[in-house]
């Protein structure tokens, strides 16, 4: 599928071709802006550039979303916690981008969730969280657009137990709703990659910089390594993002010089339960001694989390223990009349926040504003922030950058620019049915690719048409097709099974399983379109397989130490694999 942009007519797609043209072109020519990352932030100042009329690259050392921006809550909020913080001016920044998120950017991916902050005194609570949700609602409207979420509301006792039955009756006196959204956060991210790409980044996965090329002491590039066919190559730009988050020293320290700001790891794990063991049609919102819990509404699960640790050991691969698992059943059994166990955890994963160091020794104090740095000249820096507040710091990264540009350059577009599959959602949605019908699919189905693929879906059910056998649901994992791993290969930059089973679709934490009976199968299919032999294929489910064990594994240790080194016997992809 080709879409036009600026009278230049570009591929949506997003597969082995176009990322094979994408290094071509970085290794060709030097770029006005290359983006080193490929998490929410990076991928969002690499759309940020080219929507300017930047050319631009965009690199991430392993997949799309494979760090923090992967392994959220899930959340696109405005962290009504703040508020207690008096950051006032992070709230509502966060609730604008918010409503731009789920009326205009991605309509098809960010919806609505209504969560229940239950009370456990009767006035002056009330009186206090209500308060707080009231300037909630007031700083949604801010940007000038309603919010695309209804206000908030005052519950009696009696109406919260009619709402979720499965809460103890002694555990609160009434209740508070409000409503957040929620967002699939490595679909999103992989989709904002594309996007770019559609409007002519140069994007491409599994390449790792491995040092900074410079000219006396300014930056003017990037030496890269192509983890996938294990050649290296230098890159040059006039201007270098550097958006790794967690990893911002370690990017930050082959420059040879020390970075203006310092980012520490904070560890955050979530539970994956299925949605019926308990009863409720909505989310809740605890308080615990040193944050608050989610119990977050996802599918036919329930995300519950989170954790909040300071994390010194391995960056790509956080390890939930025993202890931060048992940790969340503890707390959110306080209030559900039948108690979570062990046995009820369908999936566990843990990702690592990257916030900005200050002197409080307490991760949950530190700073969730983001900074902008020209550390070196030729290289701005981006670290801390939200997930949310994604586009704003993209702009801001993006700004920085042209600031040492030549010429005037536009300013950021991206608050008017939709995600690919987000034109036309709502048309679509309205007729789902007559899609269904016509293609000889349940509703349900349609329903589901839609709030993955927007509009997009349509190449799917091509896909469909073609062999209809891909309209069958994966092993263990009845919500995905087999189309779905299909055109993740060949739209959606999937290089490998992983890429598939962990973040393309969310087999990995949402199956009882963990994905290890659809491996082999999504393994096949993917093969098909990257021309895997059937030792590759072996492979590939192998190296899968040995993740999930490792996970398990560590899942059953005492401390992070402990919980580390068993997560890190699964080998990783290694170069030309």
């Amino acid at each position: 599928m080709a879409t036009t942009h600026n009278n230049v007519s570009r591929s949506t797609k997003l597969g082995m071709e176009e990322r094979d043209a994408a290094i071509e072109a970085l290794k060709s020519k030097e770029l006005d802006i290359l983006v080193v990352g490929g998490g929410i932030v990076g991928t969002g100042a690499a759309l940020d550039a080219v929507t300017r009329g930047l050319s631009t690259g965009l690199l991430e050392a392993r997949d799309w979303a494979s760090g923090t921006s992967s392994r959220s809550s899930k959340l696109v909020h405005g962290g009504i916690r703040y508020l207690e913080q008096l950051d006032f001016r992070l709230v509502r920044e966060a609730l604008i981008e918010r409503g731009l998120l789920l009326q205009r950017i991605a309509p098809h991916l960010v919806k609505p969730v209504r969560f229940l902050y239950p009370l456990n005194k009767p006035v002056f609570e009330r009186l206090y969280i209500g308060a707080g949700m009231l300037l909630y609602d007031l700083f949604s409207w801010s940007g000038g657009r309603p919010p695309g979420v209804p206000h908030h509301r005052h519950l009696s006792k009696r109406q919260v137990l009619t709402s979720i039955p499965s809460l103890k009756s002694d555990a609160f006196v009434g209740g508070l709703t409000y409503y957040d959204a929620q967002v699939d956060d490595a679909r999103y991210v992989s989709s904002l990659a594309r996007t770019a790409s559609a409007y002519g980044a140069h994007v491409a996965s599994r390449v790792r910089v491995e040092g900074f090329v410079k000219v006396g002491q300014r930056v003017v590039g990037v030496k890269a390594h192509d983890l996938q066919t294990d050649e290296r190559f230098e890159i040059r730009a006039k201007q270098v993002v550097n958006a790794t988050g967690v990893w911002t020293d370690d990017t930050q320290s082959m420059v040879g010089e020390r970075g203006q700001f310092k980012v520490r790891a904070s560890k955050g794990i979530h539970l994956v339960v299925p949605r019926d063991r308990f009863q409720s049609n909505m989310g809740l919102l605890l308080r615990t001694e040193k944050s608050v819990l989610f119990v977050i509404p996802w599918g036919r699960h329930w995300l519950i989390g989170t954790t909040d640790t300071d994390w010194h050991l391995d960056k790509a691969h956080p390890a939930a223990t025993a202890a931060d698992i048992d940790y969340l059943l503890d707390h959110v059994n306080t209030i559900l009349a039948v108690p979570l166990t062990r046995e009820d955890v369908e999936g566990v994963y843990a990702g690592l926040r990257p916030l900005l160091a200050g002197e409080s020794e307490q991760t949950s104090k530190l700073s969730r504003e983001h900074l902008v740095a020209h550390s070196v000249p030729g290289l701005v820096v981006i670290a801390g922030g939200k997930w949310t507040t994604y586009r704003v710091m993209a702009k801001d990264a993006i700004d920085a950058a042209v600031d040492a540009l030549d010429g005037k350059i536009p300013a950021s577009a991206t608050e008017n620019i939709a995600l690919l599959g987000a034109e036309g959602y709502q048309a679509a949605w309205n007729k789902r049915g007559k899609i269904a019908r016509a293609f000889g699919v349940h509703t349900a189905r349609i329903e589901h690719l839609l709030n993955r693929y927007g509009v997009l879906t349509d190449e799917l059910l091509d896909l469909i048409k073609e062999d209809p056998t891909l309209a069958e649901a994966l092993p263990g994992a009845d919500d995905y097709i087999g189309a779905e791993v299909v055109y993740a290969a060949s739209h959606e930059g999937a290089l490998h099974l992983d890429d598939v089973l962990a973040r393309r679709t969310r087999i990995s934490i949402e199956a009882w399983d963990r994905g290890v009976s659809a491996a082999p199968v999504a393994a096949k299919l993917m093969g098909g379109v990257l021309g895997w032999d059937e030792e590759r294929i072996e492979k590939e489910v192998s190296y899968y397989l040995k993740r999930v064990a490792a996970e398990r594994a560590s899942q059953e240790q005492p401390n992070d130490e402990a919980a580390d080194r068993v997560r890190l016997e699964a080998p990783d992809i290694v170069p030309g694999a």
